[in-house]
């Protein structure tokens, strides 16, 4: 049993006759962490979710999740883990909390602990007053929330959520994505797949895997990956006059007045040559690529890391 990781993947592979969703990817996950699987719909990353919460047999590899094997001890990684899918795992015909205990009877919950901790959870997405309206009644955001509470109410170590806030409005985006950080916080290990870049960034993840195709392209920390795909700095600067352009070596992405915005190979080079210039600088910054410059550098085959062969387009995701 491992101890010090909540998931180790070695080697999954899960095919469906002829196509491979996901093809001989491994990763880690600490306890503690929020790692993200970011990805395009037909990257592999919601079936790679449902073999690690026991939802579909792999292909091929070593899964081990909350210290016990996933193949020999099934019922012990259920009992350790949470489930928010895409589609919404609850109920039409019964109300929201009739749902929560539902569910947590089959963890083996008491009706009056389950129902004390959705009040809990059920308060903190400010809907505990529709606790007895029938989830068909409710909006999609409304059942997202319930979703979530129904997940966590058994208390689990780990927490899969696959496309949270999908088709959420943008204030319900917010709410799920700060309790996500809040989560983490506390100290769960939460594995998260989205195809929403702004969401992975403003989270501040601990490490994302990228995948396309089933397989995994890039791993590491936000600032890592950044750092490698980094092939020029871009710097934003405004002086009390306008540059000359043949005074300038970089490419000029946007001058306007003493406003520069220049992309330069050697930063240090870029400095000097401006000290010689004998101007005020009134503000200067560096800005680092976003991810979606990495996503797409990647997802186009463009950099050494991405295997060759790889089709530029993704495919349908298999469920």
């Amino acid at each position: 049993m491992n101890t010090k990781k909540a998931i180790v993947v070695k080697g999954l592979k899960k095919y469906f006759k002829k196509v491979k969703a996901v093809d001989g990817i491994s990763f880690e996950v600490k306890y503690g962490e929020l790692f993200a699987l970011l990805g395009q719909n037909g990257a592999g990353k919601s079936t790679t979710i449902r073999v690690l919460t026991n939802l579909a047999v792999p292909t091929d590899g070593y899964i081990e999740v909350a210290g016990y094997d996933l193949l020999k001890d099934p019922t012990n990684v259920r009992r350790n883990i949470g489930l928010v899918a895409e589609k919404v795992i609850l109920y039409n015909d019964l109300t929201a909390m009739e749902n929560i205990k539902f569910f947590s009877r089959l963890y083996g919950i008491k009706d009056s602990i389950s129902e004390e901790r959705a009040k809990e959870f059920l308060k903190l997405f400010d809907i505990w007053t529709f606790k007895d309206m029938l989830i068909s009644k409710m909006s999609t955001g409304m059942r997202q929330k319930v979703n979530l509470a129904r997940a966590l109410v058994p208390d689990p170590k780990i927490i899969f959520l696959d496309e949270p806030t999908l088709g959420l409005d943008p204030v319900s985006t917010k709410h799920i994505r700060d309790f996500i950080v809040g989560l983490r916080e506390e100290g769960r290990t939460i594995v998260y797949t989205t195809h929403v870049l702004h969401d992975v960034e403003l989270m501040n993840v601990d490490e994302v895997a990228i995948m396309s195709e089933g397989k995994i392209i890039s791993k590491g920390t936000l600032k890592e990956i950044k750092k490698h795909f980094k092939k020029a700095e871009i710097v934003e600067m405004e002086t009390d006059e306008t540059l000359a352009k043949d005074k300038i070596k970089g490419k000029i992405l946007i001058q306007e007045g003493g406003y520069l915005k220049v992309e330069v190979e050697d930063i240090g080079e870029f400095l000097r040559d401006v000290a010689k210039l004998n101007i005020q600088i009134r503000s200067f910054k560096t800005l680092e690529p976003s991810l979606e410059d990495v996503y797409v550098e990647l997802s186009e085959g463009s950099d050494n890391n991405v295997e060759k062969g790889m089709r530029n387009t993704l495919n349908e995701e298999v469920k």
